[in-house]
């Protein structure tokens, strides 16, 4: 589980989000941060169980604001990306721990260009396997509707009148869902976090096939 004092750190920065403060409460970050990190630690070793992930990441707590209008120096959460085994896996999982806004997320964010046109032209020539995925009521229990930024009309060179336009135009694919500051501290939660990735395997297992094959069904790998 996530213990109190990660969301009460989180809690204390977000009304204290500047250096001289942070520098002061360091020993408190640093405690916080060892705490999250063993609750990712545990979720990745889960997920492994049923999956197969190549690496880790926990981001940085300290903010870029090279070139942003927001110049707090400090996120107000603790993040972790799951990147599945490439080449033959594709996608990913992110965890996101936040007092108010916690949540997990599954998906495709920002498809490489190549890949959004591949999946574009999948759902072009057949989307009903995608619509299986999306109508599955397991799936959409735990993750509701599929998300993500879209163009508001058809991308160049698709049919804008395409029974399939609703997915076509996405430039995102992306599930999330969210957790209240109770259930990131029950003793079920990095079960639940694993189950909850598990039960997006049929939509990945589906995107997968789709970016490591060509329209044919030849293998690309």
């Amino acid at each position: 589980m996530v213990s109190k004092n990660v969301l009460e750190f989180l809690k204390k920065l977000e009304k204290n989000n500047n250096r001289d403060w942070f520098a002061e409460n360091k020993k408190e970050y640093d405690k916080a941060l060892k705490d999250v990190k063993l609750v990712f630690e545990d979720i990745y070793t889960e997920m492994q169980t049923h999956d197969l992930f190549d690496k880790m990441k926990v981001f940085r707590i300290y903010r870029d604001v090279r070139f942003s209008k927001n110049k707090l120096p400090y996120k107000n959460n603790f993040g972790c990306a799951f990147h599945r085994a490439k080449p033959k896996l594709r996608g990913g999982c992110y965890l996101q721990i936040q007092p108010g806004n916690n949540f997990m997320a599954a998906g495709f964010w920002n498809p490489e260009k190549e890949d959004l046109l591949r999946i574009r032209k999948e759902f072009e020539m057949d989307d009903s396997e995608m619509r299986e995925i999306l109508n599955n009521n397991s799936l959409k229990s735990i993750w509701g509707n599929l998300e993500g930024e879209e163009l508001k009309t058809s991308p160049k060179g698709f049919d804008k009148t395409h029974s399939a336009i609703d997915l076509i135009r996405k430039k995102q694919f992306i599930f999330s869902h969210t957790f209240t500051d109770n259930e990131v501290q029950s003793p079920d939660f990095i079960k639940t976090v694993s189950n909850n990735f598990k039960a997006i395997r049929p939509y990945f297992n589906y995107m997968s096939d789709v970016l490591t094959t060509d329209l044919n069904g030849v293998t690309l790998l």
